[in-house]
């Protein structure tokens, strides 16, 4: 039995929806979220500004739809990466090639990445499901160090990962998800300390704090997440 198909008026209104979405991308693109102006939207749309508001009730709730895009385009970005890595790669290779398609995906559109990673809108709240948003996005990265063998450096937060994951069955449940049994802690603690680096060259990168000071971001990344490799005895 062939799929159900849209309504003409459904059609136009997930059109509306996108086209929407779209300017709101190019005034972030140009001015950051404070540019991001329902206003002007309606007008270029061609709609009322209490008609606009059938479509999204606030801007929060347009910058919500952003959000979740940005974090489900970056997972597929990651997860497309994941699956391209050959049989038995490392995870050392796998850790910097997942973070390399972190990287690629923020250089080609910091505005996405800094909505999603850099300063807070003030006074908006994201809602709960773009935690299982974000996790989609580190996900991959557990495998990295389910076999790790952490130093003493790295060993208190582990520590503190394992005891994360046996209070919190969902923390719990969602590793288990990417790694063995018994791997969860090593595996949070890499995935965060991966995820602290990554967002911090990352985000001074496309937010152009390092112009001018005579290094590549690529390889700035690529020098931590070996220093990060070493430190959980990565091969």
């Amino acid at each position: 039995m062939a799929g159900s198909t849209q309504s003409p008026r459904a059609r136009y209104r997930e059109q509306t929806r996108v086209e929407i979405k779209e300017i709101a991308l190019r005034q972030l693109a140009e001015g950051g979220t404070a540019a991001v102006a329902l206003t002007r939207i309606a007008k270029e749309v061609g709609l009322s500004g209490p008609a606009l508001y059938r479509y999204f009730d606030s801007r929060d709730a347009l910058l919500t739809d952003l959000i979740r895009d940005a974090y489900a385009d970056l997972a597929a970005a990651v997860s497309a990466t994941a699956g391209a890595l050959p049989p038995g790669s490392s995870g050392r290779a796998r850790l910097q090639a997942l973070a390399g398609a972190c990287r690629d995906w923020a250089v080609a559109q910091p505005h996405r990445y800094l909505l999603i990673e850099g300063t807070p809108v003030p006074g908006y709240t994201a809602p709960p499901d773009t935690l299982d948003s974000a996790r989609a996005v580190l996900g991959p990265f557990l495998p990295a160090f389910a076999e790790g063998e952490p130093s003493a450096a790295v060993r208190p937060v582990v520590e503190q990962m394992t005891a994360w994951a046996e209070t919190d069955e969902a923390v719990a449940q969602w590793a288990r998800g990417n790694v063995p049994a018994g791997a969860e802690g090593v595996a949070l603690a890499g995935a965060v300390f991966a995820w602290a680096h990554m967002h911090g060259a990352i985000g001074l990168e496309v937010s152009g704090q390092f112009t001018g000071m005579g290094h590549d971001g690529g390889t700035l990344l690529t020098a931590q997440l070996d220093l990060l490799a070493d430190a959980f005895g990565l091969d």
